[in-house]
């Protein structure tokens, strides 16, 4: 091998890590996010099939899930509180 080979070589090498790292820590975050709102929509079921006793429904579509997966619990007792102002509104 000569020196112009084992250059490009291990330029490539530090290519391959650099663009590696930039790349990375977005889908880190992206799938962080779709993980989350996996968990999210499956806490939606949830709070949907306990609050079929009491005639309580929170949509499940990607909004909700989304919100509820930035969020995790906090954000599925937002739309759990937004959900009861909401229908205290219409109600009076």
């Amino acid at each position: 091998m000569d020196l112009n080979t084992v250059i490009t070589f291990l330029a490539c090498i530090i290519f391959l890590f650099i663009f590696g790292k930039i790349f990375i820590i977005p889908l880190k975050s992206i799938l962080k996010l779709v993980i989350n709102s996996v968990l999210g929509g499956i806490l939606i079921y949830i709070i949907n099939l306990v609050g079929m006793n009491f005639g309580f429904h929170i949509g499940l579509n990607l909004l909700t899930a989304i919100i509820v997966g930035l969020l995790g619990v906090p954000g599925a007792a937002l739309l759990v509180v937004l959900k009861i102002i909401l229908r205290l509104k219409f109600i009076v």
